[in-house]
């Protein structure tokens, strides 16, 4: 297993973290992630732990709470060796302060957590989106605090805008507080947004780049191809998706690509787009599901070797669609704007 420092810290982290929003299937959303419980989660959790991917990824909001159950008693007697990186901040009931980044509900969703994880720290704390409400400096005193007591390690957000990140790295700087190490986002060849703007900020701040759903929620594992139907086991048929659809057109234009790809180098498509994304600009990590252990052997073999600069050069132009603006206009002069030059 390859390790990568993650952003400006000083942690060595896998390029593959295992998430556990498959744990639990305790809705019809998640169902359609999976279901995977007991024995199972444990060998599957030991199996990668063995194969150095020692980082697991999860969410108190996942199944509202299970996932974090299972990935704790998973982790029995194994804790020193794995790296839990964990979220707050969305919904957990109805109750009026049962959400946000304030800081009743965080210090209150961190100790949650930790009893769920049955643990007595956080690797990695990760607020799971922006809260708009909450003053920016209550949140990030409430988790510099959390650091100082010892019950988190780093901090890291996700599903920011490159003003959510740009203020709270700007408000941990004036006041001397920890600041995001990491920013997980959506990314993937079809839904290349994330090049905009948030890569350039993570690669002038040192924000390292966890990424989430690599696959594109399974449309670049390998079943999805031109003139067939979607495959009937997969999040999007059965009601797991999340945002925008991704046109076909893209889709089997970037598929089309790895197919060749894959069968030059003897790859799986799979392990071609998860590679192109471990060579792009600030990627720290790719966070990889699983329904079995199957699945999780053929995602690592996505390591261990590198694309061809030539091979890269055909994913980008496969995947390249016009930016909105004002990222179209920036783009019109590469002297002022070098950014984009790395990608």
């Amino acid at each position: 297993m390859e390790y990568r420092t993650l952003g400006a810290s000083g942690l060595k982290v896998p390029v593959l973290s295992f998430g556990t929003a498959t744990f639990g299937g305790g809705s019809a959303f998640f169902k359609a992630w999976g279901d995977t419980s007991g024995d199972e989660a444990t060998r599957m959790v030991d199996f990668c732990l063995d194969e150095g991917v020692n980082m697991f990824d999860t969410a108190n909001t996942y199944s509202k709470g299970m996932a974090e159950e299972i990935l704790g008693n998973s982790l029995k007697g194994k804790r020193n060796r794995a790296l839990i990186s964990t979220k707050a901040t969305f919904p957990m009931s109805d109750r009026v302060n049962d959400y946000s980044s304030s800081r009743y509900h965080l210090i209150r969703a961190c100790e949650d957590s930790l009893e769920r994880l049955q643990t007595d720290y956080i690797d990695i704390y990760h607020m799971h989106g922006f809260d708009g409400v909450t003053p920016v400096e209550e949140t990030l005193r409430a988790l510099d605090d959390l650091i100082t007591s010892g019950k988190v390690r780093y901090i890291a957000c996700s599903n920011f805008s490159g003003w959510h990140l740009m203020k709270s790295l700007s408000v941990s700087e004036r006041y001397g507080w920890a600041r995001y190490i990491a920013h997980q986002v959506y990314y993937s060849l079809v839904t290349r947004e994330f090049e905009w703007e948030l890569m350039p900020l993570g690669v002038d701040q040192r924000v390292g780049s966890i990424v989430w759903s690599p696959l594109a929620m399974g449309r670049l594992g390998g079943k999805f191809r031109r003139g067939n139907p979607k495959p009937a086991e997969n999040r999007l048929s059965q009601g797991g998706h999340q945002g925008p659809e991704v046109p076909d057109e893209l889709l089997f234009r970037v598929v089309d690509v790895l197919d060749a790809i894959a069968a030059e180098r003897e790859k799986t498509v799979a392990q071609v787009a998860l590679n192109w994304l471990l060579q792009r600009p600030t990627v720290d990590n790719l966070v990889v599901g699983a329904r079995n252990e199957q699945q999780l052997k053929e995602n690592l073999g996505a390591v261990g070797w590198n694309l061809t600069p030539a091979e890269v050069q055909r994913l980008d132009e496969a995947s390249a669609v016009e930016p909105v603006y004002p990222y179209w206009h920036q783009r019109n002069n590469l002297v002022l704007n070098p950014i984009p030059k790395l990608y």
